[in-house]
């Protein structure tokens, strides 16, 4: 665990936490939020979509900023990110640290930009980019064709290897040598469920900043990489629950082979729990909680090619009448 940061240093470490779609981002920020002890951690999520499930799978929603049972905060992205990082230093409560998490398919070169091209650099500094890869799944050639996925990893200065337990050892080790050639003084570690120790990832200082950080001239202008890459983004919100044999047979037989994440909160009549459920790949998840607000369903899915009124049509049938 680092040590508690000087109450007198000036200026508010950042990480920032990427990794593609469904590699276990915001597992690993509740793990770095169930163990910072005293730390007073600021946690930003920048969502892909116009429904914003990871905060939900933090906490509970009180408008734009939310206070965790910690003390830490956890805020949504909404207009910029400069602004939104001024909004919570300036909030009367000192904060020792500042996680953000970027959506699965951000180059994030242009958010640490952010904070050393701005007078951010005189209040924060970036401490590194946490790169999160997924290792049953990962191929760093071909891994959907991402130019985002490639940039994770050319500006990531630590890569965890998650969910090792799904993956060979062999895909182990290609993985560890494929990140190497693409970035060789990356450190690399293991991990399973985003368990790291914390005292291996945050307060490091190994951000390649400044000079040290060498930036293709391509990627100085990143605003393009969801149209180069081509992912789309459905959301569906409804306040009927899914039948679970319609949304199962969904996800059997309808779902586009294109589509590479789903995520979401899920009410099926025929339980009273709120249901979690996480797709990514082939692999999904269902987990079980309570229901803090009222229920609904609310679900966000992200591929290739996808005909948004086509899927809202098939998960409005999924619905009971």
């Amino acid at each position: 665990m680092p040590q508690l940061l000087d109450p007198d240093q000036s200026r508010v470490p950042v990480t920032i936490i990427t990794g593609f779609l469904g590699s276990g981002k915001t597992t690993l920020l509740n793990h770095i939020l169930n163990n910072c002890q005293d730390l007073k951690i600021a946690v930003l999520v920048n969502e892909f979509g116009d429904i914003n499930i990871d905060s939900q799978l933090l906490v509970t929603i009180d408008e734009n900023m939310i206070a965790l049972s910690n003390g830490c905060i956890c805020c949504t992205i909404s207009d910029s990110l400069t602004d939104t990082v001024y909004q919570v230093l300036a909030r009367e409560e000192r904060i020792d640290y500042l996680v953000i998490e970027t959506s699965g398919v951000a180059n994030p070169l242009p958010i640490a930009l952010t904070f050393l091209g701005s007078d951010l650099r005189d209040l924060t500094t970036v401490d590194s980019i946490l790169t999160v890869i997924d290792a049953e799944t990962f191929d760093l050639e071909s891994h959907y064709g991402s130019e985002a996925a490639y940039a994770q990893v050319m500006y990531g200065d630590i890569v965890i290897l998650n969910k090792v337990d799904l993956a060979s050892s062999h895909k182990l080790q290609e993985l560890e040598q494929a990140i190497q050639d693409v970035k060789s003084d990356a450190r690399i570690l293991r991990s399973q469920q985003g368990q790291v120790p914390l005292g291996l990832i945050l307060d490091v200082d190994v951000a390649q900043t400044g000079s040290a950080l060498v930036i293709p001239e391509a990627d100085l202008d990143a605003t393009n990489h969801l149209v180069n890459d081509g992912f789309k983004v459905v959301s569906f919100k409804s306040s009927r629950p899914f039948s679970l044999k319609k949304f199962q047979e969904f996800l059997d037989y309808q779902l586009p082979e294109t589509i590479c994440r789903a995520k979401g909160i899920l009410w099926f009549a025929e339980s009273p729990a709120r249901h979690i459920f996480q797709l990514s790949g082939k692999r999904f998840t269902v987990n079980d909680s309570d229901w803090i607000e009222a229920p609904s369903n609310q679900l966000v899915l992200i591929g290739r090619d996808l005909n948004a009124l086509t899927l809202q049509q098939l998960l409005t049938n999924c619905l009971t009448r």
